[in-house]
């Protein structure tokens, strides 16, 4: 059970670092790239770039990264509003101030 739980958390972990490839080969994308890459294609409505991005990384990853984007880009805009975190997310998803 904990070698199950050990390879799991190792992928995740790997997942988060990028790191060059031997001989020349095209590094591989870590999980906040491959957010990145996925929000910005599908806010242009470019389905080949975010199948690309989403091979990237694994799904759970993807999820995690974009999370952390969204929680980052509420965070950053709330300051520069000088808003609450919960008035701008409610406000960006078209919900009615609480």
């Amino acid at each position: 059970m904990f070698d199950s739980i050990r390879k799991t958390f190792g992928t995740f972990v790997k997942n988060l670092r990028p790191e060059a490839a031997a001989g020349g080969e095209k590094r591989s994308h870590n999980l906040f790239e491959a957010a990145a890459a996925y929000t910005s294609a599908s806010a242009e409505d470019d389905q080949d770039r975010m199948d690309e991005a989403a091979g990237w990384v694994s799904p759970e990853a993807l999820s995690f990264g974009m999370s952390e984007l969204a929680r980052r880009a509420v965070v950053t805009l709330a300051r520069e509003r000088g808003e609450s975190p919960q008035a701008v997310a409610r406000a960006l998803l078209g919900l009615p101030a609480s």
